[in-house]
């Protein structure tokens, strides 16, 4: 079975532009965070899921640090925010706001599963 080759190359490129999203303040507010997410390539999931485990050679042993990946999702997928908020603010962020950029933010754990379910068809 022959299969077709690509024609055009860009589609195999992570997008350049970043897509905006309206995060809502707070419940009892009508204001929202802007932020402006891209699309990883393939390096940075797979660099954003290393960050989760942190090996102790010492030990054998390894810990999983969930915090750690969302802290490289948003130092890298997170291109800016209006207003403008640092990473540190990011990380201070009410779990109210936290749980609404957990949604909009690439899931490299889904991206990797993905992966390995188009590797089995």
């Amino acid at each position: 079975m022959e299969k077709k080759i690509i024609s055009n190359k860009n589609a195999l490129f992570a997008l350049n532009e970043s897509t905006l999203h309206y995060v809502k303040v707070s419940a009892e507010l009508d204001e929202y965070l802007k932020v402006w997410v891209k699309e990883p390539t393939w390096l940075e999931a797979e660099k954003a899921l290393n960050s989760v485990m942190k090996i102790n050679s010492r030990t054998q042993s390894f810990d999983l640090d969930i915090n750690a990946m969302y802290r490289y999702m948003v130092e890298n997928f997170i291109e800016k925010t209006e207003p403008s908020l640092s990473t540190v603010d990011m990380l201070r962020l009410s779990p109210y706001v936290g749980n609404q950029l957990k949604e909009i933010l690439p899931n490299p754990m889904n991206l990797m599963q993905e992966d390995e379910e188009k590797k089995d068809d």
